[in-house]
């Protein structure tokens, strides 16, 4: 059967642990948007001025000159999970935009065996029957500048949605607060974003009765229903960018994030307060118009065998191209760490209207 009654298992004990605060809530929505972000991993908070600033930091939405929107797909686990990502955003006047955007992550046609077995014991291929579970986030984006000059703040409100077959679904919502700041020569730029700023409160409904029925498939399984709240603590992401222009043609850009969360994880610094992931990505440019970009991030202290600490990091490469107003990126990365997790390809596009009005 595939393990399609394990997978089944596994989707509905992620509600398990609900109602007392979890590390890891809405994970789906810390993958990241936009493959040129993705090769840089992630290192961006600072830098971001285009319509993906909706996710890594809605300050950046002040940049924009004139519409623009952004896809993104990618396949993670083997082609099994469907990661999709649209985003639109419009400057209202000199000092403010606006910006919308949805992501999905979800897996679908998951083969459910619970009633495979018949009341007589008898296997009955017939009672098969197919699921998905989906996860959406969507997020509209406010950003708007401040009387000190080069100092911009947005807001995100977003609603996310989880589903599970008909098993179960809920509704969450959640703010995010970006600030950035950029210097008079233009040359360093600073950026500050906070999500789940109000904490992230997600409600589940679950069908009890086929609940039950998966409980009862297995013998031993706990037969209680799981609670039917859970709460997503806040994150930090604070981050900085320098570029230099060199013989007029050639760019380079540096970049760097400190990723926190307020608890303690398997990051490289952790402790019982804050937990911290460091992440550095690079952009060399060429005319605007042929990007190469590498970043390294995701440090993680992985507990060997013998109880030792290893080290583990994640490494990202990436390409872009643009011309008249269409940029297509390329990214090469992953979920895991550089020996964990199959690496995924990763393409985006990005279309600016306002380059499309100089010709």
């Amino acid at each position: 059967m595939k393990k399609t009654l394990f997978l089944l298992i596994c989707c509905l004990t992620t509600i398990s642990y609900s109602q007392t605060v979890r590390k890891y809530s809405n994970e789906f929505l810390n993958i990241g948007v936009d493959a040129a972000a993705l090769g840089m991993s992630n290192a961006v908070v600072s830098h971001t001025q285009d319509v993906n600033s909706g996710y890594w930091n809605p300050a950046g939405l002040m940049h924009i000159k004139d519409k623009q929107f952004a896809l993104m797909h990618a396949n993670y686990f083997a082609n099994i999970a469907q990661y999709d990502y649209a985003g639109f955003a419009i400057p209202i006047d000199d000092r403010s935009a606006v910006g919308i955007s949805l992501i999905r992550f979800g897996v679908d046609d998951i083969l459910n065996t619970t009633q495979l077995i018949d009341s007589e014991g008898n296997i009955d291929y017939n009672r098969i029957s197919l699921f998905s579970t989906a996860d959406y986030g969507l997020t509209v984006s406010y950003a708007r500048s401040l009387p000190i000059d080069g100092l911009n703040y947005g807001v995100n409100a977003r609603v996310i949605r989880r589903i599970i077959g008909d098993f179960a679904n809920s509704w969450g919502f959640g703010f995010d607060l970006g600030i950035q700041y950029i210097s008079d020569d233009e040359d360093w730029k600073f950026g500050l974003m906070l999500r789940d700023i109000t904490t992230t409160y997600n409600t589940w409904t679950i069908d009890q009765e086929k609940y039950k029925a998966i409980a009862d498939a297995i013998p031993g399984e706990n037969q209680e229903l799981p609670e039917t709240s859970e709460i997503t603590l806040p994150k930090a992401q604070l981050g900085m960018s320098k570029k230099w222009i060199i013989r007029y043609d050639y760019s380079l850009l540096a970049a760097a994030n400190l990723n926190m969360q307020f608890a303690q994880t398997n990051d490289i610094i952790s402790t019982s307060t804050v937990s911290i992931d460091p992440a550095l990505g690079l952009e060399f440019g060429y005319l605007d118009l042929v990007y190469l970009r590498g970043g390294v991030g995701n440090f993680q202290q992985i507990t060997q065998i013998d109880n030792s600490k290893k080290v583990s990091f994640q490494p990202n490469i990436g390409l872009g191209f643009k011309y008249r107003g269409i940029q297509v990126d390329y990214a090469l990365t992953d979920l895991g760490d550089q020996s964990a997790a199959l690496y995924s390809n990763i393409f985006s596009l990005k279309v600016d209207w306002e380059l499309f009005r100089r010709f």
